[in-house]
């Protein structure tokens, strides 16, 4: 069977890493997350962006590059890959947080080593209201995010909406996760549905009520599901 390789993306704190984690389980899947927790500097850039978001910037360029390669370089035997995160991701959040010469020096550095990055078959995009991102974020109390404001993510939102119109790797669903659980231990129908509606596209046979691939809107602005 062929490799398959699929990049679930998101806003910080809408779900992503806990549905990786759930595919993986399900189906034995290699699991590849972005290495968040182990950045010496993430605390230090909530607190003060101006000072440390270049370092915080170029400790996750080198991992999520270091990451990447590992993946072209995978067991062929290993039949599916789950990501929580696509690496082109990693300039978005540069172009939030660099200006000037630590933009110029962070891009030299990124055209060494995005040619590593395998393509997904496809990216799954989830999305919620802010106010719903927000709670979740308070709900699972890592201490470095209780200083994101709604502001910084409703500009990575749009951000994200304006590489998904130029992204043409792979196909991108986006899906508002505002109202399913997969989560919940008591209630499995959350899980369920992610788990048939992940392998209907996988299996080229999306269920009923999928979401279609994003398509770049023509002559008009960009538009995502929450805009604010």
């Amino acid at each position: 069977m062929p490799r398959r390789f699929i990049a679930i993306e998101g806003l910080i704190g809408v779900g992503k890493t806990s549905l990786c984690r759930l595919l993986s389980e399900e189906w034995g899947a290699r699991l590849v997350l972005e290495p968040w927790e182990h950045n010496p500097f993430l605390s230090a850039f909530y607190e003060d962006r101006d000072r440390y978001a270049f370092p915080a910037q170029m400790f996750y360029l080198a991992s999520r590059s270091a990451q990447q390669l590992s993946l072209r370089q995978a067991d062929l035997f290993e039949e599916l890959i789950i990501a929580d995160y696509l690496f082109q991701k990693d300039r978005l959040f540069a172009e939030e947080t660099l200006v000037g010469a630590e933009m110029e020096l962070y891009d030299r550095f990124a055209r060494m080593l995005c040619t590593s990055a395998p393509r997904p078959d496809f990216v799954l995009f989830l999305d919620a209201p802010t106010e719903v991102i927000m709670s979740r974020i308070t709900k699972r109390g890592i201490s470095s995010e209780q200083v994101i404001q709604a502001e910084y993510l409703n500009s990575l939102r749009q951000r994200y909406y304006a590489l998904w119109d130029r992204y043409s790797d792979a196909p991108v669903y986006i899906l508002d996760t505002s109202t399913i659980d997969y989560t919940s231990t008591t209630d499995d129908s959350g899980k369920q549905y992610m788990m048939e509606l992940i392998q209907g596209w996988l299996n080229g046979k999306p269920i009923h009520g999928a979401p279609r691939p994003y398509k770049a809107p023509s002559g008009a602005a960009q538009m995502s599901l929450f805009t604010k």
